[in-house]
């Protein structure tokens, strides 16, 4: 199995740069403030910022990018290494009253999958009866519980991997008349620039950082090349501005898009003027002692088919992530932004319907405590984004487990991904597994740790809104169709949970 990569952007361009060489990223935005981090770095230095060359700024920004995420994916391994409580794992497919119409469902789900294959009719997957979970209420469904730790010591994951992720953070500045050019944001600025550039040549740096996620160890340094422009004109420009392409690029330019035509010549990296460099990461991955070609987690077939027709269907198709959204038809479709990321895409399960999830999916219920009496008073749900699987219901925050995380692992960086539940405010006390055979769902319950207070909010455009619920308002509302069938257990539960723990 390859050696997961983790990229510290939401940069379309060096995500590309990196699948087209054969490594899906998972993507982590790192939200790091920048110039506070350069402030931060001079100020230790003894210097002012503006003493800092362009090479030491890059390299700092990477470095920061780089380990806020790990910082981030440290505060997950540790919350999941903590976990605590029971897992019970269900076998709904073993149900004595499921075994009498399996067959004919399923036989029916796969004759609707193949017509519309047939078809070459895409599947709405917010409203198509084979992306909704089956409702297994009513069934006597087998169980086994065993101590949450067993599955802990024993499960692949974060906590347990002895090489990788590989975390990459980069930052890009281009040197021009010794000035340092981050993004120009506005139009003005913009313009001015590209007028000073034309006919005229500078130095795109950037700057990288990598981190062996299982042994702590990095390495840094920066790609340099000199970009030549060409002698455009002001209409060029104005048009050029237009497209809104210069406003958030290193430079006001770029090599990959519109403003490639504008560029003459390059002397070092392109793939460095493009915001990663491929040569210089197979240097830094080596002296962590790590092959390149190790982390290639694509094959070529991979880039022709399906990987960029999957970049609007993320998420998780059962009790808590959202599921894909559809471009055909007057369905609502994901926002674009949206990027396919390892670990997502769909399962042809073997209860007849299809699932999001390559490794399975996860997510986080989150119960919050009265200080007093110890009993749940409101849980943390999720209302559905309207192109998700069963759009408009409501949910836990989770998704698909991506490549070499385990799924308590995957539950705790989705619901901070979605939900802003920042792992070290919480403890996980327990889960229950849905397992279908080729495909499982795990539900992490959680409760707020002592003296520390989630506030939920939505961090992406998978939710429509994320917010506190009273425990007993819970089945008023609008259930995704598997929280809707495991919701008495799963409050019965919580219930149990706090009783135990009073006084804690």
């Amino acid at each position: 199995m390859s050696i997961p990569v983790i990229l510290a952007s939401k940069s379309q361009p060096r995500r590309d740069v990196l699948v087209a060489a054969g490594v899906c990223p998972t993507i982590r935005v790192s939200h790091v403030d920048e110039p506070a981090a350069l402030e931060r770095a001079a100020r230790e230095s003894g210097v002012q910022v503006s003493d800092l060359s362009v090479e030491q700024r890059v390299c700092i920004l990477a470095s920061a990018k780089a380990d806020a995420v790990h910082q981030a994916y440290l505060s997950v391994a540790r919350t999941a290494r903590e976990a605590s409580g029971e897992r019970t794992i269900a076998y709904p497919l073993q149900a004595r009253e499921l075994q009498r119409d399996m067959d004919a469902a399923s036989n029916a789900a796969a004759s609707n999958a193949a017509a519309n294959a047939a078809d070459d009719a895409p599947i709405d997957y917010s409203s198509a009866p084979i992306a909704t979970t089956r409702d297994f209420s009513g069934m006597h469904i087998p169980t086994v519980t065993e101590p949450i730790t067993t599955v802990i010591a024993m499960q692949p994951g974060l906590t347990r991997a002895s090489v990788g992720p590989i975390i990459i953070g980069c930052d890009s500045m281009f040197l021009f008349d010794g000035e340092c050019y981050g993004k120009p944001h506005n139009v003005e600025v913009a313009r001015q620039r590209l007028r000073a550039m034309r006919g005229r040549a500078g130095e795109l740096w950037t700057g990288h950082r990598v981190i062996d996620f299982a042994s702590g160890r990095t390495a840094t340094a920066a790609s340099h090349a000199i970009v030549r422009f060409a002698d455009y004109s002001d209409r060029d420009i104005e048009r050029y501005i237009a497209t809104g392409e210069p406003l958030e690029v290193a430079g006001s330019f770029t090599l990959e898009g519109f403003g490639g035509a504008f560029i003459d010549s390059i002397e070092g990296d392109p793939h460095g003027i493009i915001g990663i460099s491929l040569p210089l990461l197979r240097r830094l991955v080596g002296e962590l002692g790590i092959e390149w070609t190790d982390l290639w987690n694509l094959a070529r077939e991979d880039l022709m088919d399906g990987v960029e027709d999957s970049k609007a269907n993320p998420g998780g198709a059962a009790a808590g992530g959202a599921a894909a959204g559809c471009a055909g038809g007057n369905v609502a479709i994901a926002p674009k932004e949206n990027v396919h990321q390892p670990g997502d895409g769909w399962i042809d399960c073997a209860c007849g319907r299809r699932h999001w999830g390559l490794n399975g999916a996860s997510g986080v219920l989150l119960a919050r405590r009265d200080p007093v009496s110890g009993e749940v008073t409101d849980v943390v749900m999720q209302h559905r984004a309207a192109w998700s699987a069963e759009g408009g219901t409501w949910g836990i925050p989770g998704g698909a487990t991506a490549d070499g995380e385990s799924p308590i692992e995957g539950a705790l960086r989705e619901s901070y991904e979605e939900a802003n539940i920042t792992p070290d405010d919480i403890e996980v006390v327990g889960s229950w597994r849905e397992d279908h055979g080729n495909w499982a769902y795990t539900t992490v319950f959680a409760f707020e740790k002592p003296g520390h207070r989630v506030m939920p909010r939505a961090n992406d455009d998978e939710s429509m809104e994320i917010r506190w619920v009273p425990i007993d308002d819970v089945p008023n509302r609008r259930l995704l169709t598997a929280m809707r069938t495991d919701w008495p257990r799963f409050a019965e539960r919580l219930r149990a949970i706090a009783a135990q723990r009073r006084g804690r």
